[in-house]
């Protein structure tokens, strides 16, 4: 039996911050130069980014009535710079609620299945820490059995969802009764910070907070019900690029480094990257822009998608969806491709994608007729592609 999505669902936080709004925020600060000045303007004018969602309800002008701020002086509209531990304070506060959403959202749409049926829980995230962790939460607050087996992936980055499904495909082909729980919270916002640096500035241009749960199983779905089946995965280092993105710790935030490189090297390296995953199906990369239907691409920036796009040569139809995600949320680090999956399931209904913790999301109802290959990708610190191959159909 295929092993596949029976679910894939999305949670935001309730804060709305809006690209120009921040924008001049940045440009406002002080001790901002006139090169400064130009590359925020450049920067997040041409991100191609129009909304974000964040749990720093301060970027959104919303205070608690006794607080100045922590991360935004109430009075001056300063950007603080609180310590690594004050952030990850906030992780620590905030993301289970954000894990628990999409979790819940993803239990409810998999077509009949519940928490008494998960086996397995695997959480991705890399803005934040704590133990016990956000796997242990799901487990208590979702009231599974004590005995479910838990992973949590850590610090990866922005691909950070392919080991995950990987491995939850692994868990179900040696158990064909598993049911898997992955679920991805980035909180990107906790480590923003001002600065004259460009790559802090293109940063601070893209990265946002989301969720995104998905439900994994070789169990028969429904009939009626749309799934994607994992078919296959593949991870490519590409022989530059380490670094040219990297991730660490620093002691007032993590610290992104996002170089203008970054594209290029995606471009330059994605057909060799896309070999091995395309040789399974027999295919090589000029056949599968006409044979792949759908394309989901994670949106780390405008340009990378461009660049993607003119490499593989996808039409613009073919990535809809991964701009629509980056209009409208931002890069969500490892969420971000499973915001994208998620249209792709549901059609690009935008009925209940990404809706705020607390709200409803509901399941698109209209499917297109027949099976469709998928092919989705993300980049990552080292530099690294993962990629897989899905296939979208309605269970008979």
């Amino acid at each position: 039996m295929p092993v596949s999505v029976r679910s894939l669902e999305t949670a935001v936080p309730k804060t709305i911050i809006r690209q120009p709004d921040v924008r001049d925020l940045f440009r406002a600060q002080p001790g901002m130069g006139r090169l400064a000045d130009r590359l925020i303007g450049a920067a997040f004018d041409a991100s191609a980014i129009e909304t974000r969602h964040t749990v720093l309800g301060e970027l959104g002008g919303e205070f608690a009535d006794d607080t100045e701020g922590v991360f935004l002086d109430r009075e001056t509209g300063v950007l603080r710079n609180p310590t690594t531990g004050v952030r990850n304070e906030v992780y620590t506060d905030r993301s289970p609620e954000l894990f628990l959403a999409a979790a819940r959202r993803a239990l409810e749409a998999s077509g009949g299945l519940t928490a008494a049926d998960v086996t397995h829980v695997v959480t991705v995230s890399c803005t934040g820490f704590f133990a016990p962790g956000p796997d242990y939460r799901l487990v208590r607050d979702l009231g599974l059995r004590a005995s479910t087996q838990r992973y949590h992936l850590g610090f990866m980055g922005c691909y950070g969802a392919f080991p995950a499904l990987r491995a939850a495909r692994d868990f179900c082909l040696a158990d064909p009764d598993a049911v898997v729980l992955v679920v991805s919270v980035e909180l990107c916002s906790l480590h923003i910070s001002s600065s004259n640096d460009p790559d802090t500035i293109v940063a601070s241009s893209v990265f946002a907070d989301g969720a995104a749960a998905a439900v994994v199983t070789s169990r028969d779905a429904p009939a009626g019900h749309s799934v994607l089946d994992l078919d296959a995965f593949e991870t490519v280092l590409t022989p530059v690029g380490e670094t040219d993105m990297a991730w660490k710790i620093g002691d007032h935030g993590f610290e992104m480094v996002l170089s203008s490189y970054v594209p290029s090297i995606i471009e330059k390296h994605i057909e060799g990257a896309l070999e091995p995953l395309l040789a399974r199906l027999g295919e090589s990369r000029p056949e599968a822009s006409a044979d792949i239907e759908r394309w989901a691409i994670h949106p780390g920036g405008r340009s990378i998608l461009d660049k993607v796009q003119d490499a593989v040569k996808l039409s613009d139809a073919q990535m809809v969806e991964s701009r629509r995600v980056l209009r409208d949320y931002g890069n969500m680090s490892s969420a971000t491709v499973l915001f994208v999956l998620r249209e792709i399931l549901h059609d690009g209904d935008a009925a209940g994608v990404g809706s705020s913790t607390g709200a409803s999301t509901s399941e698109s109802t209209s499917d297109i007729a027949g099976n469709e290959r998928v092919c989705a990708m993300a980049f990552g610190p080292g530099l690294t592609v993962e990629s897989a191959i899905l296939t979208k159909r309605v269970a008979g």
